[in-house]
């Protein structure tokens, strides 16, 4: 079996048999891999801890006909706000369901690493919530899904944009209205952050634009994806607190 390094990012992980685990990474040079991690589930496991969901780590392989091996792992990023608040770590959840849910095993993108661990550690450095609509923004323009902003997809104008729906394309005009609603103030965050203005938006949009932001992007992941995330009513419950 040939053996290899890589930097990773534990997606999820499930039990296999009395002491072993799957582990679902999504690395920086192979993309999603699939190891089986030997005896984590023993009290007495060297490194169990460090394939926690959420995890950034630098671990060794060795490769498989069905199942990679995890035989080493070194944490390379300690992010330990994300595990002691659980707002930012159910927004981390949702972070890592998605890249789960786009991904398939073996399809590198560095872009798509890059992402995911800079938003991680934006998470546990100040816990925003405006990080998750951000995060789903740049995912959805990584996945070709560039929403139109400043006019209404379906007849053009300008005036009265109060809705948004992904699978149209952008934004709706009152007359023409479908999808989720979407304020004023909201709309131009989302440009923002599309044009790059991310650190902007974090430090600018009060929490009422934060809120309807983070409700929305969910929505919007959802409608990309055609399906519910398992992880999204962990944030609603902290919306509607």
């Amino acid at each position: 079996m040939a053996l290899y390094r890589d930097d990773g990012v534990v997606l999820r992980n499930y039990k296999l048999g009395e002491a072993d685990r799957i582990i679902v990474l999504f690395t920086r040079t192979r993309g999603k891999v699939r190891a089986v991690a030997k005896g984590v589930r023993r009290t007495k496991s060297k490194f169990g801890s460090r394939l926690e969901p959420a995890s950034i780590l630098h671990a060794q392989f060795y490769e498989g006909r069905n199942l990679d091996i995890v035989t080493q792992a070194e944490t390379l990023t300690v992010l330990p706000q994300l595990r002691s608040d659980l707002s930012r770590y159910g927004r981390a959840a949702v972070m890592l369901e998605i890249v789960d849910q786009i991904t398939e095993d073996g399809g590198v993108q560095p872009a798509l690493y890059k992402l995911l661990t800079g938003a991680l550690a934006e998470l546990d450095r100040n816990g925003n919530p405006l990080v998750l609509p951000a995060f789903v923004v740049k995912i959805l323009a990584l996945e070709g899904v560039q929403p139109l902003l400043d006019s209404c997809v379906s007849c053009e104008t300008a005036d009265n944009l109060i809705a948004i729906d992904i699978a149209q394309g952008g934004v709706l005009c009152r007359a023409c209205r479908a999808g989720e609603p979407i304020s004023d103030i909201a709309r131009a965050a989302l440009q923002a952050i599309m044009d790059g203005r991310v650190r902007y938006v974090l430090d600018s949009t009060d929490d009422q634009t934060a809120r309807q932001l983070e409700s929305l992007s969910a929505r919007m992941i959802e409608q990309h994806l055609e399906r519910r995330l398992r992880s999204s009513p962990v944030v609603d419950q902290h919306l509607t607190q």
